[in-house]
């Protein structure tokens, strides 16, 4: 591990590595200095690895840690996760209370900040929420992609009855699948792994392997296959004036027709990022959400290139590193 100056960090430069002298970042006014006890990886920092954003620095956005030093003195000590997106505070986005869209913002890990993937990691005091003692680490860590499905929820605000339909057995889908059986009926996840699907049954939801399998007219699918096919896919599985949530962000090349988009006059919803305070309390409301399930792996942070090797792998859903376990 590093000095007092400098810390252990996973690093991208154009190639993943693994040193233990980068220095420290310094605690800005408004700012919180924390050190990270738990980091996970996420397919965002496997794609950094291939360009996207063309972010370099320190990576990595999912944490719990312990805030060290900041201008509120009631903060220090405390366990956190924080909000991903510092945004300005000042602009139109700002100002509606959507800093997750702000134009100026800064991105722990992703876009111009360093990420959590480090002894520590600094956010405003703003983004902070402290964690409730009997919520894990393993369990807390998972606040960040659990949100994202919370989204949903936000965006649609579904009357209870709708029967949705998710494409995608990974970790996006399982959370999007859990998520939408705490308010929903009837759940189905169509995915291609016997044993991913095996390990999201929980309350109502139901799965399949096949989209044949699955009776057309849904109030709502979800794609998170991570595909252009899905997309397709789903639009022949929404019934019309339904709704198509995108969760994945998908490069789509070569042609799509849209048409059925238009003739069935279906709403297309992009879903990014949540609130991170409505991923913690659906997780404090259903303690048997069972989210270790997704946690596949552990390793130290000094192992980070064979922690990325196997989060590669397509049985892998969360890979965590432990810093300061």
């Amino acid at each position: 591990m590093g000095t007092m100056d400098t810390m252990a960090a996973a690093v991208f430069d154009g190639k993943l590595n693994y040193v233990e002298d980068y220095s420290v970042p310094p605690v800005k006014p408004g700012w919180a200095k924390i050190q990270v006890k738990i980091a996970g990886i996420c397919k965002t920092d496997m794609e950094i690895l291939k360009g996207y954003m063309g972010f370099k620095g320190v990576l990595g956005h999912e944490f719990v840690g312990i805030v060290m030093e900041c201008d509120d003195p009631s903060w220090i000590g405390k366990r956190v996760v924080g909000e991903i997106n510092a945004a300005c505070g000042h602009c139109d986005w700002c100002r509606r209370d959507l800093g997750r869209h702000c134009p100026n913002r800064s991105t722990l890990g992703i876009l111009n900040l360093d990420g959590c993937m480090a002894e520590y990691c600094t956010l405003p005091i703003v983004n902070l929420l402290a964690l409730p003692e009997k919520l894990s680490d393993e369990r807390a860590v998972l606040v960040e992609p659990l949100s994202a499905a919370c989204e949903i929820l936000e965006q649609m605000r579904p009357a209870g009855n709708e029967r949705a339909v998710i494409l995608g057995d990974g970790r996006l889908g399982a959370l999007c699948a859990w998520v939408l059986a705490t308010v929903l009926p009837v759940v189905t996840v169509v995915g291609h792994h016997p044993e991913k699907l095996e390990n999201l049954r929980w309350r109502n939801i139901r799965t399949v392997l096949h989209e044949k399998d699955v009776a057309p007219g849904a109030d709502i699918v979800v794609e998170a296959t991570g595909s252009g096919a899905g997309i397709v896919t789903a639009m022949a599985l929404c019934r019309p004036r339904g709704t198509i949530v995108l969760k994945s962000t998908v490069a789509v090349s070569g042609d799509v027709n849209l048409a059925p988009i238009v003739i069935n006059e279906q709403t297309v919803l992009g879903s990014r990022c949540g609130r991170f305070a409505d991923g913690l309390k659906i997780m404090c409301e259903y303690p048997d959400m069972p989210l270790d399930r997704l946690i596949t792996a552990r390793y130290p942070l000094a192992r980070v290139e064979e922690a990325f090797a196997r989060a590669t792998q397509s049985d892998a859903l969360k890979v965590l590193l432990d810093i300061h376990p």
